[in-house]
C-alpha cells in the first residue's frame, strides 16, 4: 500500500507562481512512477504531469508544457510541480498519484493506483 499526502496548493494571481509537493510512504520509492492530475469544477480529472521512478523520463500535458516541471527527491520520497506563469484555467484540485513504474510512463489516470486527497490550486484574473 502507498500512502499519499499533496500540500502547496492555495490562492494566486494569474502570473503567479506555486510548487506542490507530494509525500509518499509505504513502498519503495524509486520503483514508483508519479503523476499529477487535475480536476476542474464540473469537469473530468485529466492528466497533468508524469515521471518516472527514476526521474529520467517526463511527460508532460501539452497546455502545461513550459509553465509547469514535474521532478522528485527519491532520498525524501517525495515529488514536485513547480508551477510557473499560472492562469485562471489552471484553477482545480491537484491529485499526485502513483503506479509501479513501468516501461510507459502513463497518462491515463485508470493506470493509476494509488492517490492522494487533493489539494486545491485556486488562479484568480
Amino acid at each position: 500500500q502507498v500512502q499519499l499526502v499533496e500540500s502547496g496548493g492555495g490562492l494566486v494571481q494569474a502570473g503567479g507562481s506555486l510548487r506542490l509537493s507530494c509525500a509518499a510512504s509505504g513502498r519503495t520509492f524509486n520503483l514508483l512512477d508519479m503523476a499529477w492530475f487535475r480536476q476542474a469544477p464540473g469537469k473530468e480529472r485529466v492528466f497533468v504531469a508524469a515521471i518516472s521512478g527514476s526521474g529520467r523520463k517526463t511527460n508532460y500535458q501539452d497546455s502545461v508544457r513550459g509553465r509547469f516541471t514535474i521532478s522528485r527527491d527519491n532520498a525524501r520520497n517525495a515529488v514536485y510541480l513547480q508551477m510557473i506563469s499560472l492562469k485562471p484555467e489552471d484553477t482545480a484540485v491537484y491529485s499526485c498519484a502513483a503506479r509501479v513504474t513501468s516501461t510507459l510512463l502513463a497518462a491515463r489516470d485508470l493506470l493509476y493506483n494509488y492517490w492522494g486527497q487533493g489539494t486545491q490550486v485556486t488562479v484568480s484574473s
